[in-house]
């Protein structure tokens, strides 16, 4: 019995969930259950509220042809009276007495179906409130709804994170045109990106030449500014004579 108890459990659970699941993605649906629920209640009810209206309508015509009825019995027992004809003034009492109980009667019913119809009234009343509350709220809420999907994929798509083929396709489209554009720009500027290269391959050696030249004028001019020192000889200074030296003759 627990097994049985506890695979009905995870039954009930799983189908909630998947019912649960199945509502959130179709909330149009869940609004238009509710409000064809209450429209089939509102036709109950205005069926049981005529059928109540009708019976008090009813009641009242039996009710005023009952208490027409009395008064012409109580002028007739007046009349009985006043001849002295005991015979029909005692019969006359006894359609009168049993007049007023059922005078006394329908009256009683009449109100209680005079309640019951005032109720049904209400309720008919709250219930036509209560559908077009709903389908107020449906519509309301289904904007909303929409609202929020569309911010959400706004923001995905902004993101790039959008896992929807219209979106993706859409991407790979920019992309495609953005590079044409570039293509088109580079064509439109006579540009080539190996050729740009060795360009500044040139550009650079061409710099880098300039510079060397100007360092050797640089140089050269530093040269020319400098005085030129004059290196004077040196004089020879006389031997002394040796002793043993001969003069020359």
């Amino acid at each position: 019995m627990r097994f049985f108890a506890r695979l009905s459990n995870l039954v009930r659970g799983v189908l909630g969930r998947w019912l649960g699941e199945r509502e959130h993605a179709n909330p149009d649906a869940v609004y238009e259950t509710a409000i064809h629920e209450r429209v089939a209640q509102y036709a109950t009810l205005r069926a049981a509220a005529a059928g109540v209206i009708y019976m008090r309508q009813k009641l009242e015509k039996e009710l005023a042809a009952r208490t027409g009825e009395l008064g012409r019995v109580r002028r007739q027992l007046d009349m009985a009276v006043d001849r002295d004809d005991d015979a029909s003034a005692l019969a006359l009492i006894g359609r009168r007495d049993a007049l007023d109980d059922d005078v006394a009667r329908l009256s009683a019913d009449l109100g209680e179906l005079t309640t019951e119809a005032d109720a049904a009234k209400r309720n008919l009343i709250a219930f036509q409130r209560e559908i077009e509350r709903l389908r107020e709220e449906r519509t309301r809420m289904l904007a909303r709804l929409a609202n929020a999907k569309a911010r959400l994929r706004l923001h995905e798509t902004l993101s790039g994170l959008s896992p929807e083929a219209d979106i993706q396709a859409l991407e790979q489209v920019r992309d495609h045109v953005n590079r044409l554009v570039t293509e088109a720009n580079l064509v439109r500027d006579g540009a080539d990106p190996a050729l740009e290269k060795r360009l500044g391959v040139i550009r650079d050696a061409e710099a880098d030449r300039s510079a060397r030249a100007q360092l050797d004028e640089l140089k050269r001019a530093r040269k020319s500014n400098l005085v030129p020192m004059v290196v004077r000889p040196v004089e020879a200074t006389p031997r002394p004579a040796r002793p043993d030296a001969t003069p020359a003759s």
